[in-house]
């Protein structure tokens, strides 16, 4: 529960600028390439810290690298919220960005620590149920917030949120013993690098990193923006509009996780789960980009619900690699998810700045049309990309086999190379997931 409670923190500075931008663009005459970048450096120091923090979590354990980041984030959350300029802003930003880095990767390697493999799907879905809860808290109750305190007030409230979760960590998270010798940092290292050249993790990694990376770089800004520019509703119907959005997500991984606990049980391959839920949101981004005659509150929840698709990520990679490895393997995922976010949502502030606004301030909407086909090419390669057929090794050449078997009938007594290759691959050969 405390590291869920990092985690609610932690979604919540990711969506709240949807509701505090119009405050923002007001008080430093943002233009949307500014505001982009603005929010989007808090996507950028939380993926530059994904790998070290996947070696530290393993070598550590989550208990203190929680601990240490969630001080971190309540600091960043203080100088945001003392801030009276734009540098001041994205110092802060990132600093949150920084030391909300770890509260999910610390909460799945607590998970995996303390929860038996055939229920993570769903204990990872409850875990990623409270950042939908941190979504949803940082659109009405927010906005409510504001009636009685301005931002910067708000900020701080958070800061000090930050700083008692980190001493409930502290406090009463108990440690995980290890069983046997703790390996050094050049042996963690070693086992990151096992990560990034398994080809197992890059069959599926540029999906999840667009898939999600697009959940993340829209949520959090872009919906609320196409919502007031292209839809033109007023501040409240954008902060309802996000409200639901947050409850789609809470209820979306919670969902997502019970049903691929169940396909699990029924034998289906998880990859084919992930490919088939990716599909469905390229198709749920084309209903959007079209501008159907959809209900907007029907769109923007389904649009959300895939946010909470990391929950089949991490399932995935918690069968691809064991339990010491997992932290890393889980930072190694989310730097690309995280580094993918902070692209696209800078990339959709410079398409959108490309265009001039109208008398009133509104973008037109090819302008959103245009960034959002953005992430939607990415979206299309990777899925490609994942539903490829996988190369099927070619058994050796019959002269090479015939050779082989000639060199072992005569050296009697001897071990054949025939007879080396065979028991390697035999003992080397890997043991992977159906997919």
């Amino acid at each position: 529960m405390p590291f869920a409670a990092g985690y609610f923190l932690s979604y919540m500075f990711r969506t709240i600028n949807g509701t505090i931008a119009g405050q923002l663009v007001r008080t430093f005459g943002l233009s949307p390439n500014a505001l982009g970048l603005l929010t989007s450096v808090y996507f950028l120091t939380f993926a530059a810290f994904q790998v070290p923090l996947g070696v530290l979590i393993d070598r550590y354990g989550p208990r203190r690298v929680g601990v240490i980041l969630m001080t971190i984030a309540g600091l960043g959350a203080m100088l945001f919220g003392l801030g009276r300029s734009v540098p001041a802003l994205m110092l802060g930003r990132a600093l949150i960005g920084l030391g909300t880095s770890g509260a999910l990767t610390t909460g799945l390697k607590a998970l995996v620590i303390w929860m038996p493999k055939d229920r993570l799907a769903l204990v990872n879905g409850l875990f990623i149920m409270c950042g939908g809860l941190g979504a949803s808290a940082a659109t009405e109750p927010v906005r409510l917030a504001l009636r009685a305190i301005d931002w910067h007030v708000l900020f701080i409230l958070l800061s000090v949120s930050c700083l008692a979760i980190a001493a409930v960590l502290h406090i009463i998270v108990p440690e995980k013993k290890n069983d046997g010798a703790v390996p050094d940092l050049r042996a963690l290292a070693l086992g990151l690098r096992n990560v990034y050249l398994d080809a197992r993790f890059w069959r599926i990694a540029p999906l999840s990193a667009s898939v999600i990376g697009t959940a993340f770089a829209v949520h959090s800004l872009w919906a609320a923006r196409w919502m007031a520019d292209v839809s033109r509703f007023s501040r409240g119907d954008i902060v309802a509009h996000l409200f639901v959005m947050g409850l789609a997500l809470t209820g979306g991984a919670a969902l997502i996780g019970a049903i691929g606990n169940y396909l699990r049980q029924q034998a289906a391959p998880p990859g084919k789960t992930f490919g088939m839920a990716c599909g469905l949101f390229v198709i749920v981004q084309l209903l959007l980009l079209g501008c159907f005659p959809f209900p907007a509150y029907a769109l923007w929840a389904a649009f959300a619900v895939f946010g909470g698709m990391t929950v089949l990520s991490y399932a995935i990679l918690a069968e691809m690699f064991p339990p010491e490895l997992i932290g890393r393997a889980n930072g190694a995922l989310n730097v690309l998810h995280l580094g993918i976010a902070f692209v696209i949502q800078a990339a959709m502030g410079a398409v959108v700045d490309l265009w001039a606004p109208d008398a009133t301030g509104h973008y037109p909407i090819i302008a959103y049309q245009a960034a959002f086909v953005l992430p939607l090419v990415l979206e299309l390669a990777a899925l490609l990309w994942f539903v490829r057929p996988a190369p099927i090794p070619e058994p050796a050449p019959e002269p090479v086999v015939a050779l082989l078997s000639e060199s072992r009938m005569r050296l009697p007594g001897r071990t054949s190379l025939l007879d080396i290759s065979q028991a390697t691959c035999t003992e080397a050969a890997p043991t992977e997931p159906n997919y």
